[in-house]
């Protein structure tokens, strides 16, 4: 059997599509399955033995003048070469008319996708050959989960959560490089982010790691992606301990980095997804999402979240004039960590 996986980005998106893949492939130990992605997305997925083949696209590149007809050929091959597959089912987990258009356009014989009342773009629903209706008030892991099952009549109960991600040498010995400047025990502080609503500040991070110094005996690593490097300095300019310090990470050394943690703290993004991966003892900040669908599947993990406030119901915004979500404490924050590492499981509210 040959199956397509459209799931094209985030980071965050990639992660939490991943226990889907290992699911199917328990199901169907012999099936080919193939997966197409934004270019900027595909690392974690490179090189992943459960996939037999990995189809990255630049979207962004097609609308960009510049180099748009070279672009558009390229994309354009790529689509030959995915029909020329000869896919049985494609699923399409992004719920967009770019992600159905890419799985209509495989051929496939069978196309499912969540129904219409489940979809961020509600008119990509024509695509599909058949749309399953599945619970919005749950997690999206486990949304993925049941549009895999859903389709192949298979039932989910006692499904263990596995996140299928492979490194290699170099990443193990580029986190192994990093720890050698801390020591064993350390924290991974992230405090950038692709939407400017769910920043936490990046000076309260800086007094986070002073606390953790101080209180914990616990040296601080800000871990920092491309064009990141300005929000990790207001970090470390804010902290006054001289146990912090930065690293720039690739996204497989992060998720190696995060396995050997002692706590990670961050918001809704890619770097706290993938530390959520590694089993690392995580504590996110939350503002305008929500953890109960974004956040830790383990039942450890703690969010900090402001419950005081009404205009978090359904929010998602990616920009906001009132912006009072993440205005959360370092105290807060602090009495989370310490809650995680003690094994309690109780959140902390801001």
């Amino acid at each position: 059997m040959k199956v397509l996986f459209v799931k094209l980005g985030s980071i965050g998106d990639i992660v939490h599509t991943l226990p889907a893949l290992a699911f199917l492939k328990r199901q169907i130990p012999a099936a080919e399955v193939t997966w197409v992605v934004e270019t900027k997305s595909a690392e974690i997925l490179r090189k992943n033995p459960l996939l037999t083949s990995l189809i990255e696209i630049d979207i962004r590149g097609l609308r960009r003048r510049s180099g748009f007809g070279e672009s558009f050929r390229f994309s354009r091959q790529q689509m030959k070469d995915l029909r020329a597959q000869n896919f049985d089912l494609a699923f399409d987990f992004q719920g967009l008319l770019k992600s159905a258009l890419v799985a209509r356009l495989s051929g496939a014989g069978k196309l499912y996708g969540f129904s219409k009342s489940g979809l961020r773009e509600p008119a990509s629903r024509v695509f599909l050959t058949e749309g399953f209706e599945i619970d919005r008030g749950i997690h999206v892991i486990e949304k993925n989960l049941r549009l895999v099952s859903s389709a192949l009549n298979v039932d989910l109960q006692s499904q263990k959560i596995e996140f299928p991600i492979f490194t290699e040498a170099i990443h193990k010995e580029e986190a192994a490089g990093i720890i050698s400047g801390v020591g064993k025990e350390f924290a991974i502080l992230n405090p950038a982010g692709g939407w400017v609503t769910k920043l936490w500040s990046a000076e309260k991070y800086g007094e986070l790691a002073d606390k953790l110094w101080k209180e914990r005996g616990i040296p601080s690593i800000v871990t920092t992606g491309p064009k990141e490097n300005d929000i990790a300095q207001r970090v470390l300019r804010a902290s006054k301990s001289g146990k912090t310090i930065q690293a720039s990470v690739s996204l497989k050394g992060l998720f190696e980095l995060a396995k050997k943690s002692t706590i990670f703290v961050g918001g809704d993004t890619g770097p706290t997804h993938l530390a959520i991966a590694a089993q690392a003892p995580v504590v996110g900040i939350f503002g305008p999402t929500e953890w109960w669908r974004n956040g830790s599947p383990h039942r450890d993990d703690i969010c900090v979240e402001r419950l005081d406030i009404g205009c978090r119901i359904d929010c998602h915004r990616r920009t906001c004039g009132n912006w009072i979500c993440m205005d959360i404490g370092v105290k807060s924050v602090f009495e989370a960590i310490q809650n995680r590492l003690s094994g309690s499981r109780q959140a902390v509210k801001s």
